[in-house]
């Protein structure tokens, strides 16, 4: 996958990672970049630094009519990235199921919704997907239950989708992040990376062609012992 010269879209790009990846899309090269968000008028920062680059999209990645409807004005979208997401905390035994499913909808069934309605650009562009997961896709850390199986879920279907549309041309990446420094988790108390260097390290590795993608020292650190010794890594979260 070439970024210089892409037709990108960024979900959930008015903060955070999906902010990031917009200046790290603009650094390396492309061409335009839809960055989408549930509220425009959020997106003005974003739109501001390159106006003639960036646009704002209007997205809520939970409505299929949402999604259509973007892809239709998206106009030749080769790099599809799923950055939105929701964290809300909790252990499995007490989360409401509200929250559960809220979680579900926004980091699975959006990251499901987006992907579908993107595909036949994709196809016709020989395009790629990036799908941004975490660590605890990988590994539960009990007090976010409902974020946990989100992702663990997103995860499988990143692995579906890998099949599936590699049939078509179209390449399917999955990105499992450490602590980042985005207002998601600035309550937690632990090294973080800053986001700009996490989507800078994501487009690197799918310009070389990295399907599953550990873009920060933590995460490295983490996912060589979680395949040395996967339930002691469990245990090492268990009691976070």
């Amino acid at each position: 996958m070439r970024i210089k010269d892409s037709v990108a879209l960024v979900t959930g790009a008015n903060r955070g990672i999906g902010r990031a990846y917009v200046e790290a899309l603009l650094e390396q090269g492309a061409t335009r970049i839809y960055a989408a968000a549930r509220t425009p008028s959020t997106l003005a920062g974003v739109v501001a630094l390159d106006p003639s680059r960036v646009h704002a999209i209007t997205l809520d990645v939970t409505r299929e009519a949402d999604a259509r409807a973007a892809a239709a004005e998206a106009n030749g979208v080769n790099l599809l990235i799923n950055n939105a997401a929701i964290l809300d905390a909790g252990g499995s035994a007490e989360v409401a199921l509200d929250v559960v499913r809220a979680n579900m909808e926004t980091n699975f069934f959006g990251t499901l919704n987006v992907t579908r309605a993107f595909i036949p650009a994709l196809e016709a562009n020989r395009g790629a997907v990036v799908n941004m997961l975490t660590l605890v896709a990988l590994v539960s850390m009990p007090a976010l239950s409902a974020y946990n199986a989100s992702k663990a879920a997103a995860l499988s279907l990143t692995q579906s989708l890998r099949a599936d549309l590699g049939k078509r041309g179209i390449a399917v990446h999955g990105v499992f992040p450490g602590a980042v420094d985005t207002d998601m988790i600035r309550s937690f108390e632990m090294p973080k990376t800053a986001p700009i260097d996490v989507a800078r390290a994501v487009l690197t590795a799918v310009a070389a062609g990295e399907e599953d993608i550990f873009p920060d020292s933590m995460s490295q650190q983490i996912y060589a012992a979680w395949r040395q010794d996967p339930k002691a890594v469990e245990r090492q979260f268990a009691s976070m």
